[in-house]
């Protein structure tokens, strides 16, 4: 959530980020109308309660005469301390329920509107052009023996799916990869729980406007993780981190889970959109100064990535109504994939600033001058893909040959005991 004292003081910066993703501005006069009734029952509470600890100190020196009077005013001072905790209760609860209505706060620059209002910053390479009929991903692997749709459907409903074979192999020698360039660039892995408690889903922000792409186990009351930054960002909630020595960067590799509620009729032929994959993902807990760095930092990793693997790509910004409730800004990393003629989201990276943290209550304790260390403060928290199922699309697509065979990018061959070429499987 976004820090209750700047929307006190900035509430017309707010509506304008709620304005640029497309949101309505009042929510935001309901959040400041709330957190003042909040604190106006604290402050209605804290001062009968100082009058009923004066008021006690009275009844314990009062003349025994007195005293039945002021034992009885004492209780009716007593039922008015309870109401007036419950009011506080009432009010915080309404406070903490306005407040969750407001999305983070966008970065300036970022594009205003929705999926559609991005701003390409740039490109990279050439989308490859063919002398032959070019096959998609799907046609591909399955001349490959590397993707089964149809067992996949047999066994667990639409947009499931095998790899098989070399289709096995190859996500594996693309996230080993990821994970390579990861340890290299000082990320610690972790393999973390897929399934995770409402608080910490919560917490990332998955169960706002999306909710209903998460799936739930009602029995359990947890949910299973569309991205590892979801227990990424729970691994130190109600934490104080010491950033002393710079950021903490983890890389996770999970399997993920989206019901892709809405997409129907939608990306239905092959891996694009399904309901399960793997994905390494970055994640950084950093102070809110380093944070925009953090997010380029990211973003060159995820690059050089597919510059390796010699994908045609673009970076765009991404505009505010698209970026989900707790991005202040992200950058989406799209590959080229010729069947279609076009770009498609490969890797994206956000920076959430600091309303993860809030929620989660993750924070650290900045150095102050003349040594030591000051008041805690949240950290900002930022996430970005370096591998997954998905890419396996360009990759397929953009290496292929007229015969049906694929060219192994060569910094994957290591990973692939050398092989140079995936061939048909007569």
């Amino acid at each position: 959530m976004i820090d209750p004292v700047f929307l006190r003081e900035n509430p017309e910066l707010v509506k304008r980020s709620q304005e640029a993703r497309g949101e309505s501005p009042a929510t935001v006069d309901e959040a400041v109308a709330a957190d003042r009734a909040r604190r106006a029952a604290i402050t209605a509470f804290e001062e009968l309660r100082a009058a009923q600890n004066a008021h006690g100190k009275r009844v314990a020196q009062a003349p025994k005469d007195e005293k039945a009077a002021l034992v009885s005013a004492a209780k009716e001072l007593s039922e008015q301390v309870k109401a007036a905790q419950h009011a506080v209760t009432a009010a915080e609860e309404a406070a903490d329920a306005a407040l969750a209505t407001l999305e983070n706060i966008v970065i300036e620059g970022v594009p205003a509107g929705g999926e559609d209002n991005f701003v390409t910053l740039r490109t990279s390479g050439e989308p490859p052009v063919f002398d032959f009929e070019p096959r998609d991903h799907l046609e591909l692997g399955e001349l490959l023996a590397a993707i089964d749709m149809e067992r996949g459907t047999k066994v667990s409903g639409s947009r499931f799916y095998f790899l098989t074979g070399i289709g096995a192999r190859l996500e594996i020698a693309i996230m080993m990869l990821g994970l390579d360039r990861a340890l290299a660039a000082g990320f610690i892995p972790l393999i973390p729980p897929t399934m995770v408690r409402p608080e910490v889903m919560r917490g990332t922000g998955f169960l706002g406007q999306h909710s209903d792409e998460v799936y739930h186990l009602e029995e359990d009351d947890l949910y299973l993780v569309g991205t590892s930054e979801v227990p990424l960002a729970g691994y130190h909630m109600d934490e104080i981190l010491d950033l002393g020595k710079g950021p903490k960067r983890y890389a996770g590799w999970s399997t993920c889970y989206r019901r892709e509620a809405g997409s129907y009729g939608k990306d239905t032929r092959g891996i694009i959109r399904v309901h399960q994959f793997n994905k390494l993902e970055m994640f950084v807990y950093t102070t809110p100064e380093d944070a925009e760095t953090e997010h380029l930092r990211l973003v060159a990793m995820q690059e050089q990535m597919l510059q390796d693997l010699g994908l045609a790509y673009r970076v765009i910004d991404v505009a505010a109504g698209d970026l989900g409730s707790s991005a202040a800004r992200k950058y989406d990393v799209e590959a080229w994939v010729p069947t279609q003629g076009a770009y498609r989201e490969l890797t994206s990276t956000s920076n959430c600033t600091t309303f993860q943290a809030r929620r989660l209550d993750i924070r650290y304790r900045p150095p102050v001058e003349g040594g030591g260390a000051g008041k805690t403060q949240h950290v900002a928290t930022l996430n970005g893909t370096l591998a997954t199922t998905r890419w396996i699309v360009a990759l397929l697509e953009t290496h292929q040959r007229a015969d049906g065979s694929v060219l192994v990018p060569e910094v994957l061959r290591p990973y692939l005991g050398g092989l140079e070429i995936l061939e048909p499987v007569a």
